[in-house]
């Protein structure tokens, strides 16, 4: 059976979803290494019960899907309307660097691009699978990519790309399909911080961001 043609990502974003994945498994293991201080430490001035109920509800509140993400940005880039719709519509959408960047096998096939990736050394992995549908409107070419995650929703990204002559204008709104805990928080600071440059080594200009989150 033949193997599956090696999928090209832009060299210099995957470096900066390489960076962002270092430091987000780092937070990850400071917000571990706090709970089981604070449990620990309600352990040892009390006793095993008081410190069994902080730990449960530690986990309670960490893990209770509270909070719902959504937002806009705005892009520029010299690239032609072609090729952005061509990079939004492939293997490697811009949007999603932290997605195809950290993937250690990429799959396309039935208008479904599937990125597999492995955590905890190898003992766990998801699936994260983007199905890309395109529209023509009089604002522009539409491009609607609808994220799952192990057969689950997850996210969904809005994009319009408009051709404004010398240079190439994209909106992008997106929003998560699903709540997460107050856990995820940590992880998505850390993704702000490295979301920008990821689109930057790609060819493309922040213009503005609006993130939000909410109940």
């Amino acid at each position: 059976m033949p193997s599956p043609p090696t999928i090209d990502r832009p060299t210099e974003a995957q470096a900066v979803a390489q960076r962002y994945l270092t430091r987000e498994r780092r937070v990850s293991a400071l917000v571990v290494v706090v709970v089981v201080s604070l449990f620990l430490g309600t352990y040892l001035t009390t006793s095993l019960l008081p410190s069994l109920v902080v730990a449960a509800t530690l986990l309670i509140v960490a893990r209770a899907p509270l909070i719902q993400s959504h937002g806009t940005v705005r892009l520029r880039t010299d690239l032609d309307s072609e090729t952005v719709v061509d990079s939004f519509t492939g293997t490697t959408p811009p949007v999603l660097a932290f997605q195809w960047g950290i993937a250690d096998e990429i799959e396309h096939g039935d208008g479904t691009v599937t990125y597999r990736v492995s955590y905890l050394f190898g003992l766990r992995s998801v699936e994260v699978a983007v199905r890309t549908e395109t529209e023509t409107t009089p604002d522009g070419e539409r491009i609607e990519l609808d994220i799952t995650v192990d057969g689950r929703p997850w996210a969904t990204y809005t994009v319009t790309v408009h051709d404004d002559g010398d240079e190439t204008r994209i909106d992008v709104e997106y929003t998560s399909n699903r709540r997460f805990g107050l856990r995820r928080l940590p992880q998505q600071f850390v993704a702000d911080r490295y979301r920008d440059d990821a689109l930057t080594a790609q060819g493309y200009t922040v213009v503005e961001r609006d993130s939000h989150f909410g109940l």
